[in-house]
């Protein structure tokens, strides 16, 4: 009870905080005075992430005339959320991460990771073409193979042998594999099994089709190709300042070019606000009434990690467990392999920090700055509703380096500490938004933000994020231009994405299709299922 008065005590003194800040802060939006006219681009794409470099290809790709600006802070591109020592790396295909799934009166529901895997064959269509037209480099510098694995023990069997039961019904999970048979799971993952308790039970699946994944160099590598193009134009060490509309619907975006420390305006037709933490922020700037709905809970993530070649060579396979109760999805354990501009690592985590900062380098008044008379109300019946939460994340800010370690131990009990040392992950942003009935609900995932005109969208949220970019801004794109999309961009984004606006976990014909392609441009391992020849007749058959 103590403990818990604690965790309450604390919740209530930062809104009280965020309560009083609000009450002296500056209003967000105001109207931009430029003092000449400025010509107006056809898009503005606020922050370097993958996020605007994904869309910034979508557009360029499919109107090459368009004038498109992109503005980051940093004075590199992909150095916050993108950044491959920033997230996890995963290309989350839902074959692991157990979150996705959920056992509802007695039978799995596993809609939620049909979706993310879905999804994931969209990012890697859209990445296999952009190798095809020379845009990507070498697969090997952004994606490599590696297996992903559901590892459990004790209690959670049961649950994991239902989940698996359930997955391989649908054709997205063909070819996964259970054991609960210790010695084949330390021929697939040695680490976990190395010093384990021979009595204790465990179990594990795996699907060898699964991928690591270095967003960081997806978005350099497509930002130095957009470079090149005349009509696209980069400005980094540019903070943005100021969004407003413009009597003729147009958009003025204000921003400070940091090297100068001069105020710089454009206009533009578009605004895409994909700046990770921040979106909020920038978005309460436009004014727009739609933007009142929101607000944001920083999450920050830290790992262990290690390149020690005794540890890394002994393991190749991305191994998720199940998350405690309370913790956020972003906070699901896993020791995974990690490819990280050209070098191997293990990383062990993620476990939650608490900062004030929406961005890794970001102020710490970003909270309290966020905080509005629209959102405060709803932030605190939010946390009142989610005290689970709440003690989880003062528990894991109370960690020592020992609790820490003792965490690494559950998933490889031979861990040594001299091998370990922390690394600083980026900072999340889940989403509070307002709900009918409701004060407010926690939103989990990534949400696409669109102005009514469409003229100003955003990105908000945090996992699967970076792994389904192209799936998340094909969804942009139909919000913000949905005549385009039906009419004269439909054949080129078929182009792009050959299963697009198709359903691939009902088409298993076409899924085989789709992986074979992608598996071979990418590098990927991908072993068609006995029955995909079945599958490819009974199609060719239904066709004539």
């Amino acid at each position: 009870m103590k403990k818990f008065l604690k965790y309450l005590l604390v919740f209530i003194i930062l809104i009280l905080i965020a309560a009083l800040v609000f009450l002296f802060r500056p209003v967000a939006s105001k109207k931009i005075q430029t003092t000449a006219s400025e010509p107006v681009v056809d898009a503005v794409l606020v922050g370097g992430g993958i996020m605007s470099a994904t869309l910034g290809t979508y557009l360029s790709e499919l109107e090459p005339d368009w004038q498109i600006r992109m503005y980051e802070r940093m004075d590199q591109v992909a150095q916050e959320s993108s950044n491959g020592f920033n997230n996890a790396g995963t290309g989350h295909s839902g074959f692991m991460e157990m979150n996705y799934t959920e056992e509802k009166n007695g039978k799995m529901d596993i809609s939620k990771a049909v979706n993310v895997a879905e999804q994931f064959e969209v990012a890697k269509q859209f990445w296999a073409y952009q190798v095809k037209q020379g845009v990507l480099n070498n697969p090997a510098s952004f994606i490599n193979p590696v297996p992903h694995i559901a590892f459990v023990w004790g209690d959670n069997v049961k649950f994991l042998e239902k989940r698996y039961a359930a997955m391989v019904q649908n054709p997205m999970f063909r070819g996964m594999k259970f054991t609960e048979n210790a010695d084949e799971i330390k021929q697939w993952a040695p680490l976990v099994m190395q010093g384990r308790d021979p009595a204790q039970k465990v179990a594990a699946t795996r699907m060898d089709i699964g991928s690591d994944v270095n967003y960081g160099a997806i978005t350099t590598q497509l930002v130095n190709h957009l470079n090149k193009q005349a009509n696209f134009k980069l400005q980094t060490s540019a903070e943005v300042t100021g969004i407003s509309q413009n009597d003729d619907k147009t958009w003025t975006v204000a921003f400070k070019n940091l090297k100068t420390g001069k105020s710089e305006y454009v206009k533009t037709r578009f605004v895409f606000i994909g700046a990770g933490g921040a979106a909020i922020k920038l978005l309460q700037m436009t004014g727009l009434p739609e933007a009142k709905q929101y607000a944001g809970f920083p999450v920050g993530g830290i790992f262990l990690m290690t390149d020690n070649p005794a540890v890394t060579t002994g393991h190749t396979a991305k191994v998720y467990g199940r998350a405690e109760l309370g913790a956020p999805p972003m906070s699901v354990p896993h020791i995974d392999t990690r490819y990280i501009d050209g070098k191997k690592y293990v990383l062990f985590g993620p476990f939650a920090t608490y900062s004030n900062k929406f961005l890794k380098n970001g102020s710490q008044l970003d909270l309290l700055n966020s905080t509005t008379k629209s959102n405060v109300l709803p932030m605190t019946a939010v946390g009142m509703e989610n005290l689970d939460l709440v003690k989880y994340l003062v528990s894991q800010v109370m960690m020592t380096d020992q609790d820490r370690f003792n965490e690494l131990k559950k998933y490889y009990p031979d861990a040594k500490p001299e091998d370990w040392r922390l690394n600083q992950g980026g900072q999340r942003v889940q989403i509070i938004k307002k709900t009918p009935g409701k004060p407010a609900s926690l939103q989990f995932g990534t949400e696409v933000f669109a102005s009514q005109d469409g003229s100003v969208t955003a990105l908000l949220g945090a996992s699967p994020g970076a792994s389904t970019s192209p799936y998340i801004m094909l969804g942009l794109l139909e919000k913000a231009f949905p005549q385009e999309v039906k009419g004269k961009w439909n054949p080129k984004l078929h182009e792009i994405v050959q299963s697009y606006q198709q359903n691939l976990s009902t088409d298993p014909a076409l899924l085989n299709q789709v992986r074979q392609y992608t598996s071979q441009t990418l590098g990927l391992k991908y072993t068609p299922p006995a029955t995909a020849a079945n599958d490819e007749h009974a199609a060719v058959a239904k066709a004539q």
